[in-house]
């Protein structure tokens, strides 16, 4: 899973350019296969938390706010090389920013080794 994080600065809609760059990167992902979902994530969400039996809801923004994932896309690719990969791609076109690359285990295969 390739996850985007919010950098804390605010950030320009994009341009015509860049949603076609994208709209053609995607487009490219779905057509190979290699793209499984992607999409935005609201901000601020919603932190629960179980301690001792009892459930704490707390409604965002967060503190650490800079950490959270803004927008993802879940891949299947055979290496963490063409990942990486997918991610420079990415970043290339649409700049600045920072994200977090994550193997997702399935069920086959929920402990895994390493």
């Amino acid at each position: 899973m390739m996850m985007t994080t919010d950098s804390g600065s605010e950030q320009a809609p994009p341009d015509e350019k860049l949603q076609a760059e994208m709209g053609a990167f995607i487009a490219e992902m779905s057509k190979t296969g290699v793209l499984l979902a992607t999409g935005g994530l609201e901000p601020h969400g919603t932190r629960i938390a179980s301690s001792g039996g009892k459930v704490t809801v707390t409604d965002g923004p967060f503190a650490e706010a800079k950490e959270s994932v803004v927008g993802f896309a879940l891949i299947e690719v055979r290496t963490r090389e063409e990942a990486i990969e997918l991610s420079r791609r990415f970043w290339a076109i649409v700049g600045d920013g920072e994200g977090v690359i994550k193997q997702v285990f399935g069920p086959e295969d929920p402990f895994p080794e390493g």
